[in-house]
């Protein structure tokens, strides 16, 4: 008995830190402005993926990684993205509301997920916000000629570790600058986003056109004898030339063979971070229901046919082993006769710098904004302006970025930022599963009378109910904890044991085949479950397949990131902790709600129904200020 008060105290934690957040029926108590129509979440999402990563990424891959193939390196990211896409798409349809990732995981697996969730995407957006930031400093001042690069490190050198080499006061008043622009309103700031990307679009569509006038199909036809060697092929120094050879692959369509393809890929992917930035917008849309998800697939489809488009123009510009790791499309456009061009690819970086700077800082504030709401962040971020702009959240997110740009070396914390996207993206695609298998309010588990419990189970297994009830709720829910320990074990071993399985190693490929079949019979366990009626917008087609899949691909591309990365990410969580436990779990706006449901409504969270709600009611649309 004396065990008793340490148990119910644990049962206690463990009830709040797995509390969920109650949606109001309603969207119109917001306190932000509905001022945004499809075709600026289609511009804010195409703006912060299409970075200037489409500038020089494709040069960098083709050369080093996929030659010509990279098309399909780009087409295998974007399938991988819009996995995630397609999760996020239905949640905004589901729940449309400021918060993205953070606030589907709060009215789905609780608040300490929620928090987590959150947490990570704060990381996400101040380390882009900085490193774009940086970007955009280094490129104007390529421009002038390195001038300021050269004064301030004359100057102002900095040799500590962590630090950048010399402060960059531009790209910090860049920050700044930008933040004031938010801060005066959401709609200007979407306005003159829409500016910079449809200038971006237009120099992309020029360099594509361009490439295909000017390009010569036999680039993508090299033979083997085409490419570089250090002699000609003879007994005496044929291992010379091999190894000459080796280091552009054997030429063709795939130098570097499908493998080389696929590696493409996983260096692809992170071109398409960035969407997600459409989630947050929930509470500023017109008609979010319908808004949110046509704006995140139409985005990743533009992305994908720019980035599609440049990569093909550059491979048959000029050969895959010519092409310039850090200015590809200049030196593309001088090899074809065409050097004046390269003004036209300035002005289009400039650009896509500016979209994505604003794609990274336009998200920030209202994470911090959803969190403050909420009581797991200081409540003074919650603070709104008479233009219903979240206006200390994007100052402080703002002052924080621009902190960051101004002193520290970014470049090793990027691999950090992409820990946290990815992260975010998995727990989006398992709170779908979770919430699309949610028992139905008043669905109760039919009575058997005094049955063993293993027979239970494999009856409900067997005769499966028309409707979700809360065991075969739980089943899913049991299920998807196997697979997440399964995927673990699966991108440890295809990661660690790399060199056993090239090699053809028994036990490597024993240790990979094994959690992969535990995945597969979880995810039939999980599609043998009734899922639930309702509707939205838009749903997630291939139920359980897709979230799945892309719970899987996500954690093998963490699994990739160097241990120093994930040394620096434990450090921001353990941060985040010290928060949330010291700050959150007291403030929390969900402690302070009554347990019991309102009077007339059926028991179970309000969020439940809200989260289920078929589209089309008269209220998706209005809201004050608009």
């Amino acid at each position: 008995m004396a065990g008793m008060p340490s148990w119910d105290s644990l049962l206690s934690v463990l009830k709040v830190l797995s509390r969920r957040k109650r949606v109001p029926a309603s969207s119109e108590g917001s306190s932000l402005r509905r001022c945004l129509s499809t075709v600026d979440l289609v511009a804010l999402g195409v703006g912060s993926t299409l970075g200037a990563g489409v500038y020089i990424l494709a040069g960098e891959v083709a050369k080093t990684t996929s030659g010509p193939s990279i098309v399909l390196s780009f087409l295998i990211a974007a399938v991988v993205s819009a996995l995630a896409g397609l999760c996020y798409a239905e949640f905004g349809a589901r729940v449309p509301l400021a918060g993205s990732a953070y606030l589907y995981s709060y009215v789905t697996v609780g608040e300490l997920w929620a928090f987590i969730a959150g947490w990570n995407l704060l990381l996400s957006y101040v380390i882009g916000t900085a490193s774009v930031a940086r970007a955009w400093s280094a490129t104007f001042d390529q421009l002038l000629g390195k001038k300021m690069g050269r004064f301030l490190g004359a100057y102002t050198t900095m040799s500590s570790v962590g630090l950048a080499e010399h402060p960059d006061a531009f790209a910090a008043g860049l920050v700044v600058l930008l933040a004031g622009l938010l801060s005066f309103g959401v709609k200007e700031s979407t306005t003159v986003n829409k500016a910079f990307t449809t200038l971006n679009v237009l120099v992309l569509l020029f360099v594509t056109v361009s490439g295909f006038i000017k390009g010569d199909l036999s680039n993508w036809k090299l033979r083997e004898d085409d490419l570089p060697r250090a002699a000609v092929p003879k007994a005496g120094n044929q291992s010379v030339a091999d190894n000459m050879t080796s280091a552009f692959g054997v030429g063709g369509f795939m130098p570097y063979g499908f493998t080389g393809t696929l590696a493409g890929a996983s260096t692809c992917f992170y071109a398409f971070v960035g969407f997600d930035c459409i989630a947050t917008t929930g509470e500023e849309v017109r008609d979010p229901r319908r808004s949110i998800p046509v704006g995140i697939i139409l985005s990743l489809l533009i992305c994908f046919l720019a980035y599609f488009g440049v990569s093909a123009a550059l491979t048959l510009m000029m050969p895959y082993y010519l092409l310039d790791t850090m200015s590809p499309l200049p030196v593309a456009f001088e090899y074809v006769g065409w050097s004046s061009a390269k003004h036209a690819v300035a002005v289009g970086s400039l650009c896509a710098l500016t979209t994505s700077l604003l794609g990274s800082m336009f998200p920030m504030p209202r994470i911090l904004y959803a969190m403050a709401r909420d009581g797991l962040l200081f409540k003074p971020l919650a603070k709104v302006s008479r233009r219903q702009c979240p206006v200390v959240a994007t100052l402080v997110s703002g002052g924080v970025a621009a902190f960051l740009a101004l002193l520290f070396d970014l470049k090793a914390l990027v691999d950090m930022m992409s820990i946290g996207t990815l992260l975010a993206y998995s727990l989006v695609a398992g709170c779908v599963l979770l919430l699309r298998y949610r028992p139905e309010p008043r669905a109760q588990d039919t009575p058997a009378g005094k049955v063993p419990a293993v027979q239970l189970w494999w009856d409900h297994l067997i005769q499966l109910p028309l409707h979700p009830t809360p065991r075969s709720s739980t089943t899913v829910a049991w299920a998807l904890t196997a697979v997440a320990a399964l995927v673990c074990a699966v991108s440890w071993v295809s990661t660690a044991g790399l060199p056993c399985l090239r090699a053809g190693g028994a036990w490597c490929i024993a240790a990979l085949a094994l959690p992969l079949l535990g995945i597969l019979v979880a995810a039939l366990l999980i599609w043998r479950q009734p899922q639930s009626r309702e509707r939205a917008s838009f749903t997630v087609p291939c139920l359980p397949f897709l979230p799945l899949l892309s719970i899987t691909i996500n954690s093998i591309l963490m699994a990739r990131l160097s241990a120093a990365a994930w040394l620096r990410y434990l450090l921001w969580m353990a941060i985040g902790f010290l928060i949330y436990f010291g700050y959150g779990i007291r403030h929390s706006a969900e402690s302070r709600r009554p347990e019991e449901s309102a009077p007339g409504e059926p028991p179970g969270s309000t969020a439940r129904e809200v989260a289920l709600e078929p589209c089309g009611t008269a209220r998706c649309s209005s809201a004050p200020g608009q």
